[in-house]
Formats: C-alpha cells, sequence, structure tokens
C-alpha cells in the first residue's frame, strides 16, 4: 500500500513524532492511519519512561483564577527553555492549574504523604470493616487507600477535561513527554480558596 505526504502530515501533526518515525510507522502498519498512531504511542511511551530519569529544571509557573474566588499557581519542569515556551507545554501547565482548582488535591504525588497519615488512614478504614477475615479486611483497606490516593493526589486524580473520564494527570504526563520530547515534572501548586481557613 502506498503512503502517501498528507498521511505522513496529518500524523505528524496529531503525534509530534518526527517525519521519518510517522513514515516507517505507516509502512509499518501498512497504510492503516490508526494502527500507525498505536505504533508512534507506543514507541512514546517508551521513550518517555527513560526521559522521566532526566533533569528538569527549567519550565514555567502558570496560574488559574476561577471567577476571583479560587486563585491557583502551579510549578512545571522541563528540561529545556525552548519547550517551556511552547504553547503546547504552556497549554498544558494552564491545564493542570485548572485541573487543581477544579479538583482541590491535597499533594502532587502519593509519596508526599506521610507514613503517619496514611497509617491513620488505614487504621480509620479497618475498624469501618468487622466480621471479615484478616486477608479481606486486608484488601478492602487496599482498595480504600488507592480510592484515598486518587482523592488526594494529583497525579492520581482523572483529568477533569477528559471527556471518557479514564485518562489520569500521571497519564496526561506521559503523553507530553512522548509529544514534546523531554522530562516534565509538576513540581508543587498552591491553591487559595475565598474565605477558607488558614492553619
Amino acid at each position: 500500500m502506498s503512503i502517501t505526504a498528507d498521511s505522513v502530515k496529518e500524523l505528524r501533526e496529531q503525534t509530534g513524532a518526527g517525519m521519518m518515525d510517522c513514515k516507517k510507522a505507516l509502512t509499518e502498519a501498512q497504510g492503516n492511519f490508526d494502527k500507525a498512531l498505536d505504533i508512534l504511542r507506543q514507541k512514546g511511551l517508551a521513550m518517555a519512561s527513560k526521559k522521566a530519569l532526566r533533569d528538569a529544571s527549567e519550565g514555567i509557573i502558570g496560574s488559574y483564577m476561577h471567577m476571583g474566588k479560587i486563585g491557583v499557581l502551579v510549578e512545571v519542569n522541563c528540561e529545556t527553555d525552548f519547550v517551556a515556551k511552547t504553547d503546547e507545554f504552556q497549554e498544558f501547565v494552564k491545564d493542570i492549574a485548572m485541573h487543581i482548582a477544579a479538583s482541590n488535591p491535597s499533594y502532587v504525588k502519593r509519596e508526599e504523604i506521610s507514613p503517619e497519615v496514611i497509617e491513620k488512614e488505614k487504621e480509620i478504614y479497618a475498624a469501618q470493616v468487622t466480621g471479615k477475615p484478616a486477608q479481606v479486611v486486608e484488601k478492602i483497606v487496599e482498595g480504600k487507600l488507592e480510592k484515598f490516593y486518587s482523592d488526594t493526589c494529583l497525579v492520581d486524580q482523572i483529568f477533569v477535561k477528559d471527556p471518557e473520564q479514564k485518562k489520569k494527570i500521571k497519564d496526561l504526563v506521559v503523553e507530553k513527554i512522548a509529544k514534546l520530547g523531554e522530562n516534565i515534572i509538576i513540581k508543587r501548586f498552591v491553591r487559595f480558596q475565598l474565605g477558607e481557613k488558614v492553619g
């Protein structure tokens, strides 16, 4: 099957992958556009996991205001000033800030939660389950802990703008790493809500 310049161009626009990578993917997929898209995504995700180990000290601090009642500042890092200045990266940071305003996470990732907080949560969940064998209680507690992470940790939350409500923030980060070709880290955020008690 012949690979047209138009299909290569379209694939490149959708994925941000290089021209030769798009041509190879289309050839491998025998001209099937959707299959080529999957091939590039798999390669991109594999590359993204390698890039996640690289240092990221550039980036931007993004902000979002919601009707003058909720304000968010978020620091998102990448590897170069060049990527930090791209519309795609800036749009991504804005989306993250807007998500934080809407979802009100307490932490960026679960590793930031103190062991004391996790133990306290486990105790509460275990106390809620009565009359079940220990291994069943353990499984229920694990499930409730995962729910706690998805409620309180930014990267474990479902992205508010995902129409299918399946994509987590960490999936979005991996996609951007694959597309922009640099490591990306959501470093920290602060969320203000008018009238909230402080301390």
